[in-house]
């Protein structure tokens, strides 16, 4: 068990988006996408390794490349000074 959203956030985890995209089983020269989104630890993303793994050993469809992307949701904030405040009716 890996605990709560927030709790894997705490430990550092982020949200990891990839797009897969492969060939069909059945026509080779058609690609088809498919997305994946889980918490994992970047710069290793062992979650994302482990699909892939999965993926290439119980899937008929062949990779043909994966892209993806890593963001920690739990970050220092942006803190601005506003000086302006406009009133309506």
């Amino acid at each position: 068990m890996r605990g709560t959203e927030t709790e894997l956030m705490l430990k550092g985890y982020g949200l990891t988006t990839a797009e897969l995209y492969y060939r069909m089983p059945d026509y080779r020269n058609v690609l088809n996408s498919f997305i994946w989104q889980d918490y994992d630890l970047a710069p290793d993303y062992p979650e994302l390794f482990r699909f892939i793994e999965f993926w290439q050993g119980n899937l008929d469809g062949p990779l043909h490349s994966v892209r993806f992307t890593h963001r920690k949701l739990i970050a220092p904030s942006e803190w601005r000074n506003v000086v302006g405040e406009f009133r309506l009716h």
